[in-house]
Formats: structure tokens, C-alpha cells, sequence
């Protein structure tokens, strides 16, 4: 079953120098919380931010590829993590057939972001697990770290 998600925000994450994405249900209570990189969390911080940059960024390259071969992004869906490492597909629709493609998270939101497509997670990756990694990570704030969120 597949949970529809929204992107909370972004946190910095002083301790790894990786950023959070925080994924929240839409029609409940459940985060799943996506360390990621710098790059990443910029362009998702300007898509959110609904900023446009003179040039397109990697993110809009793809969106304006999907545009111009009339391909739609239907839906991503976080799929698995294995090894404390997630995994998403992009759903592509030419309107004849849908295709799965392979891609990581943080890059599949910042595209749907882009496009207004939905995100999902698939329902057993919303495990305890991840809610333990953010309440652990919350619980080791200091105030001085309220600076560094996006």
C-alpha cells in the first residue's frame, strides 16, 4: 500500500553535515526523515521556495526534458531502504504506457516539486525505525541549531 506524503522541510544535521529531508504523511501523523546532500537540499530549498534561477538547475533540465518529449511524472514512490539507504522510482507516462525509473529520493522530490506530482512511500518503510532516528536526532538539539533550518 502506498502512503501519500509532503515534504515538512529541511533540516541541517550538524553531526553528519548532511542535510534532512522530512517527509510527513498527509493524512497522518507519520515522518520519514531522508538524510541527503547539500546540492540536493538546495534545489529542493528553491523549488519549495518556488525560486528560479537564470539557468536551469539539473532538476529543471529534467523537468524541461519531460516537457518537451510531452512525458509526464505521474507519481514517486519511495520504494525500500536497504542499508540505511532509500530508494524511489519515478513513474513516467507518455499516455500509452507508465514506466518505472530507478532514481534516489532526494533527487526524485526535487523533480516532483517541480512538476506537482504526489510522493509516496511505500507503508513498510514507515517503521519505527525511522521515527527512532529523528526522535533521537531531535532529542540532541541544541538552540543553536534552530539557525541552520531551511
Amino acid at each position: 500500500m502506498l502512503v501519500k506524503m509532503k515534504v515538512e522541510g529541511l533540516l541541517f544535521d550538524p553531526r553528519s553535515s548532511m542535510y534532512i529531508l522530512l517527509l510527513k504523511e498527509t493524512e497522518g501523523t507519520s515522518t520519514l526523515p531522508i538524510w541527503i546532500g547539500k546540492p540536493e537540499a538546495d534545489s529542493i530549498a528553491l523549488a519549495l521556495g518556488g525560486v528560479m534561477t537564470p539557468r536551469p538547475l539539473t532538476h529543471d533540465l529534467v523537468k524541461n526534458i519531460l516537457g518537451g518529449l510531452k512525458i509526464r511524472l505521474t507519481k514517486v514512490v519511495i520504494t525500500e531502504i536497504l542499508d540505511n539507504t532509500y530508494y524511489a522510482l519515478l513513474y513516467l507516462a507518455d499516455g500509452k504506457k507508465e514506466v518505472p525509473v530507478d532514481s534516489r529520493p532526494s533527487d526524485a522530490v526535487a523533480v516532483a516539486l517541480r512538476v506537482n506530482a504526489p510522493i509516496f512511500v511505500e507503508d513498510g518503510i514507515l517503521e519505527k525505525k525511522s521515527t527512532d532516528e529523528l526522535e533521537e536526532w531531535l532529542k540532541n538539539l541544541k538552540p543553536e541549531d534552530f539557525g541552520n533550518v531551511m
